[in-house]
């Protein structure tokens, strides 16, 4: 194995905005819930540390990570390991930002999504102005929904022009011409997200490259595939990675269909996977809507 791109959601499941289109809002966990969710994190950073192969790593957790210490040190320790290609989380920017000055941002990378309604918009402005400012490589998105597209064009004009602003497609939203099109004068790779990618049969790079790993250490090939794999902790996944086609109908979410490989989101957003930063702006939505 050369390299090995590991999708890590643990049990956390907590967050500190209550979003109307999200199952886990406002939703606390225990202490008990939060020691485990630590100890799980650290167990898998351990493992991380003791590979002889090169790792990248996206934290995808249900709830807000980086409110909690142990995400923060995981996300500068990992950085900091000559073997970890790329390390990087989903986040809503809610925590301070002070504590990337102690990373290695030649290999940290934010995935921020803002949430109208939950954050001033200043605030939520201001953290990623922070980011710019202190070179941290990051993107942000917003979900594309209607009341969400004054915001959205304000955050463009306002962000600067070298970051990446997404839009993920509401689910269960259907999109017209003239709204897909007013979404894609936001982001130029909307088309990419407005509809749900025919999947079956597809070759993907997850279970063989890309796996799904919860805090267990239980291996999928990812979130969307309930089949196991196998363990991290007691290699018994290894022999399970190879090829195979997907076996879902479809595909509607970033985390997954950017493995599809007919869709070549792999040249789209080279050097950028993970944190969903394209290799080039502004250029032409790639070839493969399915």
């Amino acid at each position: 194995m050369e390299h090995l791109t590991i999708l890590y959601r643990g049990p956390l499941s907590s967050c500190d905005y209550d979003c109307p289109y999200c199952p886990f809002a406002k939703r606390r966990d225990t202490p008990e819930q939060l020691r485990a969710d630590r100890a799980a994190l650290e167990r898998f950073t351990d493992w991380v540390s003791r590979q002889d192969h090169r790792v990248s790593v996206l934290f995808t957790p249900w709830g807000e990570g980086l409110v909690r210490s142990w995400y923060r040190r995981a996300l500068t320790d990992l950085s900091h390991m000559p073997h970890v290609e790329r390390v990087a989380i989903q986040t809503n920017l809610s925590h301070r930002v002070a504590w990337t000055s102690g990373a290695d941002l030649a290999r940290l990378a934010l995935w921020a999504t803002y949430h109208p309604g939950q954050v001033p918009y200043d605030r939520f402005l201001g953290r990623c102005l922070e980011l710019a400012e202190r070179g941290v490589r990051f993107s942000v998105g917003i979900v594309g929904l209607p009341e969400h597209l004054d915001a959205a064009r304000r955050l463009r004009a306002d962000l600067p022009a070298g970051t990446y602003l997404w839009v993920n497609a509401a689910e269960g939203h259907v999109y017209d011409d003239a709204e897909a099109d007013l979404w894609t004068g936001i982001d130029p790779l909307f088309p990419v997200s407005r509809h749900p990618h025919r999947s079956r049969g597809l070759a993907c790079r997850t279970g063989e490259t890309v796996v799904s790993v919860d805090g267990d250490g239980t291996v999928r090939r990812c979130h969307f595939v309930p089949a196991v794999l196998g363990n991290l902790y007691d290699g018994s996944f290894r022999d399970a990675l190879k090829p195979r086609p997907c076996p879902n109908d479809t595909c509607d979410c970033h985390i997954g269909y950017v493995h599809l490989v007919p869709l070549g989101l792999y040249d789209t957003f080279a050097g950028g996977v993970l944190e969903r930063i394209p290799a080039l702006f502004g250029s032409a939505v790639p070839e493969g809507r399915r």
